[in-house]
């Protein structure tokens, strides 16, 4: 995967004053091992430099080297069952053939100890997981893998380091995932010769994302003079430059030992790590001098401007208007974590939110639609750069977006920050650093990557609560502090490009003549022979690919190694003015969750395409006595977010009965609730909608955000389109969260008078914003549960009820209580929830088939059956099917033989088998092998083994760790108890072969359940002439 934006900003992003209670560790078990250690220990072959507690995030950091390769070791100690493991190399390429991502993929491909092809998504099916991935950064590459049983982890942790240091890297590997000359129909020497790989049609799909090539272009070009000068995940036309002799001279110079940082976080032994990676890997090498250093980036003597092309946004608001611009300027090194510290927090005062100078100047100004992308502080680089622009301008705007920059640039050293604000931002970081996420080892590893790629402290990195002290500190010193930074980075430095970008008519015809100019000239070199080997090699890697292969020698758990029992949550429910409340008592480590949700069964027709633009603004357009400024700032200071969204959700056991409604969520540290809930109540009693210029500023975010949102989730949008007239709540989806709503942004964005769109929000307001037919949950610790129901109770009685009961506009509603048997659920008397669902008995699923015409050089693919609900025993059936599917038959035929970046099938909660495919050089072809999986699958061509592998991989996903802020939320959300879960986990263990082939042949093969098709992408001449497809 190839990411280069990979590191997650998130923990150094976003905090208040630390008081002495943050020392109290949560368990000390894993912390108490690591403090153990101390400095010129020497374990299995490392040595230990350095031992540091950071309290702050409860962890304790071991810092390592390896005593015979010098490769750098980091642990993380910390009471979490989701253990990480990662290594990372730097990886500085001179060109962009895309090597590291190629070779990335084709390290994945088989190795000296696991010589089976493609052990990495074999695995997938033999271990219990948590996460498995690898990406490739501009100038590193990191795999990455979490599980919570320690056994699996051994399995994986000797996969993967296999690997990475002793991979096959065959050619016929290389020309999978790399790059390949290839007849279009392999067994087929007449048909003409094209270029075929996996990493191509990636790339190829990810140059369609006009803000990811803004971004490339941007790093390309403020940092020209090494590694960030190139595109390290590989331009589509230089990916045929590269030779696999050069893939695997790559391999031997940067991954090693000596370029290699390893990274382990969580509960298990530390020991157990360290000899297994010096037995398995490290002491089969000696020391090298790895010489993958970046240098500094020369500073510029004066600014540079530059300009580049890009497709055309079909989904644009204003065809004039598709230029973006940005200023950009070189910041410090990255390795100066307290300076890195205090730009990051800088950036986000300058660009952060409806009150940042940067928002009111260019966003407020009208000009554009959007902040330009890679916006604020980019720190994934060996020298961080800032950047400020805009989407969606007109090119002749250019120069006016630059004075602007210019300006706000002077008026913040002149004017500075309001204290308020910078408080606001040193509380985001104090709730990020006491949330608590299933992740945390994930975010961590991605977190440390880029300072320590470049030989920065990755331990200082993680001394949170030092920052923010010590910037306390200098801004008590000198108030102007931030302003002299902004002089000295903004106004005097003269390292600063401006980039712009303008759409072209042509650009994608222009691609592919140059795609088409390079194809030619490689087929003219080719020689006689050389085409014959070519045709011969693609015969050779197709039996390869449809060969059955023994993969005993990789290693698996087996189904008796997952837990029969789930532990149940306690929950308890009471009621207030009619209105249920669920608690759950969690240690949420100070914080408080809030959710509730309304229902939209009210709600007249007319006004339900507008329901999430009224989410997206009901929390921006200020409230009560606050303006929108006013209340962006409140929230800052009080929570860690409100957010309101659209809830649809299916019956447990019915496809045709569903909950719809909309969920409202936010979260703060527990001495700031009654200020959440007082803000919820003015958004509830008082909001507001009269500021129609801020309306529209919004409504062009919104729709600018949907429209660059396309090729990152073309095969979600193809899903929904294609599931449309399956289910009742189809249409709802597709009209909420699909095409529809994507079209109808850009109609309202688009409108010169937006007074009647803003009209229609307080009549919406009137029906979804009071306490009929609402519920409410709150996770919290048991401590803070008693001011919890007091706040959540003040809110209830505080928000209005209708006057008179209102009619649901679809009469058929059905009222569910929560399952009778959730023994688990401390259900008092008769505080169950009851759920207002709804049908419609007219109902009749029917097959759709649409094409949505995009510029794209690649298809997004999805064919969507309607099958059972969750409470089937078939419902195991498929979802285990899905599994088995993706694994043995559609991964091999849709990305192996196929090209694409990916393919699969999967079961969603409301009982619709999904098909799908991404960044897909076929369309038509993609469509007939969906048919021949379900064929596949109908003949049982698959071993008791393959069952058993699909079923560790389905309960990987379904005991994946939930943090304490949603536990209970499968009850409160979709009405699913422990109890249920407990009956779908015994469902899954009982699934056998034969109900395998029955589902199959019950639902998935042609003409046995309804289905719908729908793709994205370019034109298609077989879906141009059949009329049974809807062109859109």
């Amino acid at each position: 995967m190839w990411g280069r934006w990979l590191s997650l900003r998130g923990l150094g992003r976003i905090g208040k004053s630390f008081g002495p209670r943050l020392w109290r560790w949560k368990s000390s078990s894993a912390n108490e091992r690591a403090l153990q250690y101390k400095t010129g220990d020497c374990i299995h072959g490392f040595t230990v430099n350095q031992v540091t507690a950071v309290p702050e995030l409860f962890l304790t950091a071991v810092n390592l080297s390896h005593d015979k390769t010098g490769a750098k070791y980091l642990h993380v100690a910390r009471e979490d069952s989701n253990n990480l493991f990662s290594v990372q190399f730097r990886t500085t390429p001179m060109d962009s053939t895309g090597v590291p991502h190629i070779l990335e993929h084709t390290v994945l491909c088989g190795s000296q100890k696991y010589p089976v092809r493609d052990p990495f998504f074999k695995m997938l099916n033999r271990s219990l997981s948590t996460f498995m991935n690898a990406f490739t950064a501009s100038d590193y590459t990191l795999y990455p893998f979490s599980t919570q049983n320690h056994k699996d982890f051994q399995n994986l942790l000797s996969v993967y380091l296999d690997a990475a240091f002793f991979p096959c890297l065959r050619h016929l590997d290389f020309w999978q995932e790399g790059w390949r000359l290839e007849h279009e129909n392999p067994k087929d020497p007449q048909t003409p010769l094209t270029f075929k790989g996996v990493v191509f049609n990636e790339m190829k799909g990810a140059f369609t994302d006009n803000e990811r090539v803004f971004s490339q272009h941007l790093q390309n070009k403020l940092l020209p003079d090494h590694t960030y000068a190139v595109v390290s995940g590989g331009y589509p036309l230089n990916i045929p430059d590269l030779s696999w002799k050069q893939l695997k001279e790559f391999h031997a110079t940067h991954y090693h030992p000596s370029n290699a940082r390893f990274f382990t976080y969580g509960n298990f032994p530390l020991e157990h790590h360290l000899k297994q990676i010096h037995e398995e890997a490290l002491s089969k090498f000696q020391k090298i001098e790895s010489n993958t250093a970046v240098p500094p980036q020369q500073p510029w003597e004066k600014p540079r401007e530059h300009h580049v092309i890009c497709g055309m946004d079909s989904f644009a608001t204003d065809s004039k208007k598709q230029t973006m611009v940005s200023v950009s300027y070189l910041l410090s090194d990255i390795t100066d974590t307290f300076e890195t510290f205090t730009l990051n927090l800088l950036s986000s005062l300058l660009v952060g939110g409806p009150n940042s100078p940067f928002y009111k100047a260019l966003i407020e100004a009208g000009l554009g639609t959007d902040f330009s992308p890679d916006v604020g502080f980019n720190g994934s680089t060996r020298e961080a750069y800032f950047s400020v622009g805009l989407q969606g301008v007109s090119e002749e705007n250019i120069d006016t977006v630059k004075e602007i920059i210019a300006r706000t640039v002077d008026e913040v050293i002149e004017d500075g920050f309001e204290d308020e604000r910078i408080e606001a931002l040193l509380h985001k970081i104090e709730i990020q650093m006491k949330h608590q996420s299933t992740s945390f080892g994930l975010a961590l590893t991605s977190y440390i990557a880029s300072c320590w790629n470049h030989e920065g402290d990755p331990v200082d990195l993680l001394k949170i609560a030092e920052k923010v002290s010590q910037f306390r500190q200098h801004f008590k010193e000198d108030p102007k502090f931030l302003q002299k930074k902004v002089k000295q980075y903004f106004k005097d430095n003269p390292h600063r490009l401006t980039l712009s970008m303008s759409p072209d008519m042509s650009f994608y015809e222009k691609q592919r003549a140059m795609e088409e100019a390079k194809l030619k000239e490689k087929v003219e070199a080719l020689s006689e022979t050389e085409k014959k080997q070519t045709y011969e090699k693609g015969l050779e890697l197709l039996e390869l690919q449809s060969q059955q292969e023994d993969t005993s020698c990789l290693p698996a758990l087996k189904v008796s190694d997952i837990e029969p029992r789930i532990p149940f949550t306690e929950l308890e429910v009471a009621r207030t003015d009619d209105v249920p409340v669920q608690y759950c008592a969690q240690p949420t480590n100070g914080m408080v969750y809030f959710r509730a949700v309304s229902s939209l069964n009210t709600l007249p027709e007319e006004l339900r395409p507008y329901v999430p633009l009224f989410c997206n603004v009901i929390t921006k357009m200020g409230c009560g006595a606050l303006s929108y400024r006013e209340q962006a700032q409140e929230i800052d200071l009080k929570t860690g977010g409100l957010s309101v969204g659209p809830h649809i959700t299916a019956d447990d056991s019915s496809l045709d009965i569903y909950e719809q409604g909309l969920l409202f969520s936010s979260l703060c540290l527990d001495r700031n609730l009654p200020d959440m809930m007082h803000l919820w109540s003015e958004i509830f009693n008082h909001p507001h909608f009269e500021d129609e210029e801020h309306f529209k500023v919004l409504v062009k975010m919104t729709a600018q955000e949907l429209s660059n949102g396309i090729p990152d989730s073309g095969h979600i949008y193809a899903s929904i389109r294609a599931s449309r007239t399956l289910t009742p709540a189809g249409e709802l989806n597709e009209m909420f969260s699909g095409m529809e709503q994507v079209k109808l942004m850009k109609r309202i964005a688009e409108m010169s008078d937006i007074k009647p769109v803003l009209r229609k929000l307080p009549r919406i307001k009137k029906y979804l914003l009071n306490s009929d037919n609402m519920r409410c949950s709150v996770n919290a610790t048991p401590q803070q549960m008693p001011n919890a129901a007091k706040a959540i109770e003040k809110f209830i009685k505080g928000i209005v009820r209708s006057k008179k009961e209102r009619k649901p506009i679809r009469p058929h509603v059905i009222e569910k209580p929560s399952d009778p048997k959730a023994t688990g659920s401390e259900v008092l008397g008769s505080t169950q929830i009851t759920r207002k669902l709804i049908t419609d008995p007219t109902f009749q699923p029917c097959q759709m088939k649409t094409h949505f015409l995009l510029p794209f050089p690649v298809n997004y693919v999805g064919a969507c059956v309607r099958t059972v609900p969750f409470t089937s025993p078939d419902y195991a059936s498929l979802r285990i099917l899905a599994r088995l599917m993706t694994a043995k038959f559609l991964h091999t035929e849709i990305r192996e033989k196929g090209g694409a970046y990916g393919g699969g099938a999967q079961l969603a909660h409301n009982g619709i088998f999904s098909f799908y495919s991404y960044r897909d050089p076929n369309s038509m072809h993609t469509l007939s092998t969906f048919e021949k999986a379900a064929e596949w699958a109908k003949m049982g061509k698959f071993s008791q083994q393959d069952i058993d592998e699909a079923k560790l991989a389905v309960f990987a996903a379904v005991d994946a760790p939930v943090a304490p802020s949603d536990k209970g939320m499968n009850n409160f959300l979709h009405g699913i108890s422990d109890e249920m879960k407990q009956r779908h986990r015994e469902h899954l263990f009982a699934v056998n072969k034969d109900n395998l082939i029955d589902a199959a042949n019950k639902y998935l093969v042609a003409g046995k359940s309804t289905r719908g098709l729908a793709m994205l992408g370019p034109e298609n001449p077989s879906t141009a002439k059949d009329p049974s497809w809807i062109i859109r």
